[in-house]
């Protein structure tokens, strides 16, 4: 058969989100994306090799509708449901089987057959191979569903061969499943259950290997972002793992609890195998609202301790919070704000609250009649689809963008990037040779043809910051980030 494996794109066209990379395609002259989601590559690697796969990622291509496929099979998250049902859709019309799978289809079911011939519940690595059987003779199901979770220890090496990757600026890798926190507006431990699941170390480092066959290592430093919803969670295998990590030149992120600020020799491993940044989810400075969430583990930690305690090894704190929780005034925003900046928390993610199908949030505020609709292109983070607590939902949206335009103005950014710079955070993280620095020349160049603009701001932002490019004060990838984030706060 042949097989097209899509990933619908993230947003709507014309709209910006936090988490798409317009600003990178616009600057680098080329469609870019930050990464890719792991589920493809997991089904290609389930596929035998009688069968020819075509992935796309509208992130970064558009789908080949006139492509002959036999069978399609998207991977969907609650956001771009609506626009994985049109693709779905458009094919049935062609006659072409479809499959829907991934956590949106998982919770719901009903609604996702209306738009498919069958779902895939929950993982596919147990049922995959038995759909494609099936398919081939005409006979497929309504729905699969695995009995049992999968074995990460049998779990083959993803096929991301099939991946366009060099339209991806970082490669994914994820060596766990499964979280004990039972966080209200999360829906991992529903999906990949309470159990912390782990492949073997040696698995990781062979997903490693391959990820940076195509690189020697001596040229550049691979980038790669661990999607373990919390890479500590196995503490003993995630030293492990950070020990046998160290030789491979690695420059990679991860998630990680507010707990790991206070273990010094994890943070020390983490750091010596090239973690760079670590992304915390504080979620609220808010007891009450951190009560509502059970969010227990992040009430037991001082944040700013743990803060200075991961940055002081030379690790940057990604952190995320959550604006809208039933305990939210507005005196809230000027708090995150001032918590920001005195934090000095360089990337800080702002989402407005979102009750995601399947989390205990989404079932407690449909109860209560808070759901406003159903239009999952909404579920974003940046709309509010329920019926705020204290606050209203006009105050909720302008106190998100006061958040955001706060923390990501120009002068904002710079009086940050001063203070990492002041104490040469990044003194250890830009090793350069000949070919670097002309990189870090063309962007330089690149730069100032931002000036030719008329955001003033911007010009004198690019200007203040150009000689810390040429002397290695700054990681070009972080200046990038952090001009993404102001160009969406600006333009909401």
């Amino acid at each position: 058969m042949k097989i097209a494996l899509i990933i619908p794109r993230n947003t709507d066209e014309g709209e910006k989100s936090f988490y798409d990379y317009e600003f990178f395609s616009t600057f680098l002259f080329s469609k870019k994306y930050f990464s890719y989601l792991l589920a493809l590559p997991t089904l290609v690697s389930l596929t035998p090799p009688e069968h020819e796969i075509r992935v796309f990622d509208e992130n970064i291509e558009d789908v080949d509708y006139n492509w002959p496929a036999d069978l399609v099979g998207i991977t969907v998250r609650t956001l771009f449901a609506k626009r994985a049902y049109k693709i779905a859709d458009t094919f049935r019309q062609k006659g072409v089987k479809t499959v829907l799978g991934g956590i949106h289809p998982s919770m719901c079911t009903d609604e996702a057959l209306e738009h498919c011939d069958t779902v895939v519940i929950g993982e596919a690595e147990y049922v995959w191979q038995s759909l494609l059987q099936d398919a081939m003779s005409g006979n497929l199901k309504k729905t699969y569903k695995a009995d049992r979770q999968a074995d990460l220890t049998a779990s083959p090496l993803p096929g991301r061969f099939a991946l366009s990757k060099g339209q991806y600026f970082a490669d994914i890798v994820q060596t766990t499943k499964g979280c004990p926190f039972h966080c209200e507006f999360c829906s991992v431990h529903a999906f990949d259950g309470t159990k912390i699941r782990n492949k073997t170390v040696a698995q990781v480092i062979e997903e490693i290997r391959d990820i940076s066959k195509d690189t020697p290592l001596s040229f550049k430093k691979r980038s790669i972002f661990f999607a373990d919803d919390n890479i500590i969670a196995n503490r003993k295998f995630a030293r492990e793992l950070f020990a046998a990590l160290k030789p491979y030149n690695l420059n990679w992120s991860c998630q990680a609890s507010i707990n790991v600020g206070q273990d010094d020799e994890t943070l020390t491993l983490m750091k010596e195998s090239g973690c760079g940044a670590i992304l915390v989810g504080l979620e609220s400075i808010s007891e009450k609202n951190l009560s509502c969430m059970e969010k227990g583990i992040n009430l037991k930690h001082n944040y700013a301790d743990a803060i200075k305690n991961i940055q002081a090894h030379g690790i940057l704190v990604h952190s995320s919070f959550i604006l809208g929780y039933d305990f939210e005034t507005q005196t809230t925003f000027d708090e995150l704000i001032n918590f920001i900046e005195v934090n000095n928390l360089l990337m800080p993610l702002i989402n407005i609250l979102t009750p995601f199908p399947g989390t205990k949030l989404f079932k407690r505020l449909e109860q209560e009649g808070r759901i406003l609709h159903k239009d999952w292109s909404k579920y974003d983070a940046k709309n509010v689809v329920f019926k705020p607590s204290l606050i209203t939902k006009e105050e909720l949206l302008e106190g998100h963008k006061k958040v955001i335009q706060a923390v990501y103005s120009f002068d904002a950014i710079y009086r940050k990037l001063k203070y990492y710079w002041d104490i040469d955070f990044w003194k250890h993280s830009n090793e350069i040779d000949p070919l670097k620095f002309k990189y870090r020349f063309l962007f330089a160049l690149r730069l100032l043809t931002l000036t030719f603009s008329l955001n003033f701001r911007r010009t004198g932002f690019i200007f203040k910051i150009l000689p810390k490019v040429f002397n290695k004060r700054v990681r070009i990838s972080t200046i990038l980030t952090l001009m993404a984030y102001n160009d969406y706060a600006f333009s909401t």
